[in-house]
């Protein structure tokens, strides 16, 4: 793949450089944010339109999976066509879809709307990371713009979780949607700083995105779906069965394109294979974690929207927390010696929380395990960076880069209709339609069936928290197994344009 001459940074003071940093972590903190902040808005979400345990979780899957199915196309778009342009026309279209949403008038809507705002946040992302290149010169200054643009992704998960709560208290579950309109357009108003580099030559592979989006939307929707008709549901086979053959034909795609989305060759390596195969874990534990104990706060210990918000901060302070002891272990002792005793701690939290009683103390059930499991995840994650852009092409490494995000999207999607599907299908065998018999209950005074539907909604969460300590347990041995390399990063500054 040729490419044209790189475009040149002119030298920039200070005070510009900064302000281009605060314009791209802005945009990447707005990105992940949406991915967290909807979660405690989601009862009141479910209260007014009525929604179903199985479709519910399409609020933050639709968001998750564009974002995800399509990361590797909104890069390849920014490099065929301008990043700056294509980083615009993501914010435009995330800003936009953000109005859309926080005006919908159904659930429908509002699960469509948050569909385009993944589109948008996919364009937007890997553009924003390829711009520090182009606009922070090498050294001090762009290492320090790397290590800005990653914390981000801690802030966002913590601060979306809190913000939600605040807004959905103090406003309403709209304003979850609606904050990012006047962000959007500041931040579209800043990207006039930055520079744009340069640009690849080569085709667009759309047909490779639209079957990769499609193939991991139609597997999610099969789990979601099976979790409220069954496994035997002609539909829900229907959906498996398009998962199989367009993820099948994405594979064929990209192994004979001349320019594919994904290079095959990445996955040769078993090391990186298995450390992508192991973000795909982590990221089902990290939102599936999120989405339950938001829930069962709210639905079964009845803390209102802002203090839950407040509730899930121990879960960001650990992922914080235990990337910077990661980072700093990476020096001494190989990815696997770090990962594997993460992933074990995270699965010892998931099975302390599949312990929680219907009537659960904050202090004295939630928080240890909250903390424990996040701080596990967190120590897994960092290596598992490290290993994937480990030896890579220095052309690559975008690529390698944004499949590791990639991976952790659709894990956290995938992941989250299984333990949904876990979740609604225990609890249906206590009471069937639990949630909205609670909001039931609740409106008409009736404390008995509101009783059982707790009990009937703690049993379903338990059960999910104790099916995702397994999954974690399964992510430790493919981790113990498949990432055998013993190299070690030489310094943090390293480790962190690694990681970008």
């Amino acid at each position: 793949m040729s490419r044209t001459a790189p475009m040149t940074a002119p030298p920039r003071a200070d005070g510009r450089l900064g302000l281009a940093l605060l314009v791209i972590a802005t945009a990447q903190l707005m990105m992940v944010l949406d991915d967290t902040v909807a979660n405690v808005a989601l009862p009141s979400i479910q209260a007014q339109f009525d929604m179903s345990e199985s479709a519910l979780p399409w609020v933050i899957n639709a968001y998750v999976l564009a974002f995800g199915g399509l990361l590797l196309f909104g890069g390849r778009v920014g490099d065929l066509y301008g990043r700056i342009r294509v980083l615009r026309l993501g914010l435009v279209v995330f800003t936009a879809a953000s109005l859309a949403g926080g005006l919908a008038p159904s659930s429908e809507l509002l699960i469509a709307a948050r569909g385009v705002q993944g589109l948008g946040a996919a364009l937007v992302a890997p553009n924003a990371l390829a711009l520090i290149a182009t606009t922070f010169p090498a050294g001090r200054a762009r290492n320090r713009a790397m290590a800005v643009y990653g914390a981000m992704s801690a802030l966002g998960i913590t601060g979306g979780v809190l913000l939600g709560g605040l807004l959905t208290g103090a406003l309403s579950w709209r304003w979850v949607l609606l904050i990012n309109i006047p962000i959007g357009l500041a931040v579209l108003a800043g990207t006039r700083i930055l520079v744009a580099g340069e640009r690849h030559t080569g085709r667009l592979d759309t047909l490779g995105a639209v079957t990769g989006t499609a193939g991991f939307t139609a597997l999610a929707y099969g789990f979601t779906r099976a979790g409220e008709h069954g496994w035997t549901d002609s539909i829900t086979l229907t959906a498996f069965g398009a998962a199989v053959a367009t993820l099948v034909l994405f594979v064929v795609r990209q192994a004979r394109s001349r320019d594919p989305l994904l290079p095959l060759r990445l996955l040769a390596d078993r090391n990186r294979s298995s450390a992508y195969l192991t973000v795909l874990f982590i990221g089902g534990g990290l939102m599936g974690t999120f989405y339950l104990a938001t829930l069962f706060m709210q639905q079964v210990l009845q803390l209102g929207p802002l203090r839950a918000g407040v509730a899930a901060l121990p879960f960001g302070l650990g992922i914080i927390l235990a990337s910077g002891v990661a980072s700093k272990l990476a020096e001494k002792l190989p990815p696997r010696a770090i990962a594997v005793p993460g992933l074990l701690l995270a699965a010892a939290g998931m099975f302390w929380l599949s312990a929680l009683p219907v009537d659960a103390g904050y202090w004295t059930d939630l928080l240890v395990p909250l903390f424990l499991t996040s701080a596990g995840l967190g120590l897994a994650f960092v290596p598992m960076t490290l290993t994937v852009v480990h030896d890579v092409d220095p052309r690559e490494t975008g690529v390698a880069s944004a499949l590791m995000n990639t991976a952790q999207q659709i894990g956290a999607a995938i992941g989250l209709a299984v333990l949904t599907t876990v979740s609604a299908t225990a609890a249906a065998t206590q009471l069937p339609g639990a949630a909205t018999a609670l909001h039931t209950a609740r409106a008409g005074g009736d404390d008995d069936l509101v009783a059982r539907a707790q009990q009937a909604l703690s049993h379903g969460y338990t059960t999910a928290y104790l099916a995702a300590a397994a999954l974690l347990v399964v992510a430790a041995a493919i981790t113990a197994v498949g990432v055998n390399t013993r190299h070690r990063q030489r310094s943090s500054a390293e480790a962190g344009n690694h990681a970008g």
